[in-house]
C-alpha cells in the first residue's frame, strides 16, 4: 500500500514539474515572438532619403541615404483615390510637384503625370542636378522592389483618417515582399504614426510588427509614468521634434524600456548632444553628418 501511494506521488510531482516546465516554455515563446528592434546601434534615419541633398520621397533621395549609409529608408504614406500607397508627406501634391490638389483626388495613372523634381531643383539651385528633373512619385512597392528585403524600412502611416484601409493595405504589401514575421526580430521595418489607432490597426491585422508612436509638443515636453506605461504596452518606441525634449524627458523614456528617435536633426552639434542624453537614434536629412559625428563617439 505505501508502495503504491509512493509510486502515486512521485507520478504526480513529476506531472507537475513537467507542467510547470512546459508553461515556462511557452512562456519564453510568446515572449520571444513579441515585436522588438535592434538595440545594438543607434539607427541613423535617412528622413525622406537623404532630403537635405536630393528631391524628398525619390528613388534618388533613397538611393543617396543608402549610399551615405542610413540605416533606415524613411516611407511617409499617402493614398491614391484608386487605393495605391505612395511616398509622399503631404497630403496635398503642391508642394514638392508641378501639380495641385489633394492626393486622395488623384489616380496612381495621374500621380505618375507629375514631375516630383524640379521643384527641389529650383528652390536648392546649388544642389540642383539635371537628372532631378521629371522624377516620379514612387509607390511602396516600388520603393521596396527597387531596395528588396536587405533594406530597412521606416514606414509612417500619414493622415490614415483620411485613407480608410491604409493599414491593411499596408501589411498587404509587406506581406507579399515578405517583410513581416521573422524579420522584425532583427528590426526590418518599423511603423510610426502621430495616430495610435492607426498602430493599434496595425497591431491587431499583425502582433509581429515594431511600432513607434509620434508625438507632437507644443510646449516642452513632458511625459508621465502612466503615459509611458501605456506606450509600452503597443509601442517599441516614441519619437518627436528634438527641439522639444531635454535629458531628463529622454532617460525617462529610456528607463521605461522605449527606444527614442527624434526628429529632424540636422546640425551636428544638435546630434552631439542628443547622443550624450542617450537617445537611441534621430532623423536627419543628412545621414551623411550624422555617421560622421557617430564614427567621433
Amino acid at each position: 500500500m505505501k508502495r503504491g501511494m509512493k509510486i502515486a506521488f512521485l507520478s504526480l510531482s513529476m506531472f507537475l514539474i513537467g507542467s510547470m516546465f512546459a508553461e515556462g516554455l511557452a512562456s519564453a515563446d510568446t515572449k520571444e515572438s513579441k515585436p522588438g528592434m535592434n538595440t545594438n546601434k543607434l539607427a541613423n534615419v535617412a528622413h525622406r532619403g537623404a532630403s537635405g541633398h536630393a528631391p524628398e520621397h525619390t528613388i534618388s533621395s533613397y538611393k543617396l541615404g543608402e549610399e551615405m549609409k542610413g540605416d533606415y529608408i524613411e516611407i511617409d504614406l499617402q493614398m491614391t483615390k484608386d487605393g495605391e500607397l505612395i511616398a509622399m508627406h503631404d497630403e496635398s501634391v503642391d508642394r514638392t510637384t508641378n501639380g495641385t490638389g489633394l492626393v486622395k483626388d488623384y489616380t496612381l495613372e495621374e500621380i505618375k503625370q507629375l514631375d516630383a523634381g524640379s521643384w527641389f531643383n529650383e528652390k536648392y539651385p546649388e544642389k540642383a542636378k539635371k537628372s532631378y528633373e521629371g522624377l516620379q512619385v514612387p509607390t511602396l512597392e516600388e520603393v521596396i522592389q527597387t531596395f528588396g528585403k536587405d533594406a530597412r524600412y521606416y514606414i509612417e502611416t500619414k493622415s490614415p483618417e483620411v485613407y480608410p484601409g491604409m493599414e491593411k493595405e499596408l501589411l498587404r504589401v509587406l506581406e507579399k515582399y515578405n517583410l513581416t514575421g521573422v524579420n522584425e526580430r532583427s528590426s526590418k521595418v518599423l511603423i510610426q504614426s502621430f495616430s495610435k489607432e492607426s498602430l493599434l490597426k496595425m497591431e491587431d491585422l499583425n502582433p509581429n510588427l515594431p511600432l513607434v508612436q509620434l508625438i507632437s509638443y507644443k510646449e516642452q515636453a513632458t511625459i508621465s509614468d502612466e503615459e509611458l506605461n501605456e506606450l509600452t504596452e503597443y509601442a517599441v518606441g516614441v519619437g518627436m521634434s528634438y527641439t522639444k525634449i531635454d535629458e531628463d524627458y529622454v532617460q525617462q523614456v529610456r528607463n521605461a524600456g522605449l527606444h527614442i528617435h527624434p526628429y529632424t536633426v540636422n546640425e551636428k552639434e544638435d546630434m552631439e548632444r542628443l547622443l550624450d542624453w542617450g537617445v537611441t537614434g534621430m532623423f536627419t536629412n543628412y545621414p551623411d553628418r550624422l555617421n560622421e559625428v557617430l564614427k567621433k563617439k
